[in-house]
């Protein structure tokens, strides 16, 4: 715990470099859109990487206003990438495979989940195989497996990603670490081997249906490779 606490001491002395919008046009820089302004956008921002732009599409009442968002804030710009992340709620079958095919069209990379984004977190911290597992429950499971941490997700109700949680996130996890310290994997390495594991059971022929997974893993590991 005193290795974890340094750490978030060194993160707090750290700048935040994170930016309204790019100022000029140059090679590298990564825009991420995504839905909300609170889960998604400060996960994200704990990655405190200089060329990342995270926006937030406050509205929430329909997934392609993510991708018309991107469509904007990529006009005249030269980033390298641009990432839509969304997730299949209670949004039709169809409009969430749409919404897909509509980034693609454009070009934009896709980070979606199904059912929600905490999925993802939920990676971390048990190996759950894919199997239907309702968003609903997505808290409760996280809370229950951070109970012996002292942190608490979603405690005052906004659901952030705070900077204790997105450390304990990163951090190696302990049994790994018994069983082969020199092989020892961090938690989110875990999360991404759980999700391509889980993504590749599905053809990806209707996104909509293949519950539980997350594409997620993708964005991250290209944001990792900047760390």
């Amino acid at each position: 715990m005193a290795k974890e606490r340094n750490k978030r001491e060194e993160r707090r002395k750290r700048p935040t470099y994170q930016r309204e919008e790019a100022t000029r046009d140059e090679p590298g820089f990564i825009l991420i859109v995504c839905e909300g302004k609170n889960t998604e956008k400060s996960y994200f921002e704990g990655f405190r990487l200089s060329h990342v732009y995270v926006k937030p599409v406050v509205s929430g009442e329909n997934t392609i206003d993510v991708v018309k968002r991107a469509e904007i804030l990529k006009a005249g710009k030269d980033y390298e990438q641009v990432w839509c992340v969304f997730d299949k709620d209670d949004f039709s079958e169809e409009r969430f495979n749409e919404v897909i095919k509509m980034a693609n069209r454009n070009r934009f990379k896709v980070a979606y989940s199904n059912q929600a984004f905490e999925y993802w977190i939920v990676l971390h911290l048990i190996d759950h195989q894919g199997e239907s597992l309702h968003r609903n429950f997505y808290e409760e499971k996280i809370n229950e497996n951070l109970k012996s941490t002292g942190i608490v997700y979603n405690s005052d109700g906004r659901k952030l990603i705070t900077e204790d949680l997105f450390d304990f996130l990163n951090s190696i996890d302990p049994n790994t670490n018994k069983i082969r310290p020199k092989l020892a994997k961090t938690r989110v390495e875990l999360a991404i081997d759980r999700a391509k594991r889980n993504y590749d059971k599905f053809s990806h022929s209707d996104p909509a249906n293949e519950e539980s997974s997350t594409t997620v893993f993708k964005l991250v590991e290209e944001l990792r490779k900047y760390l």
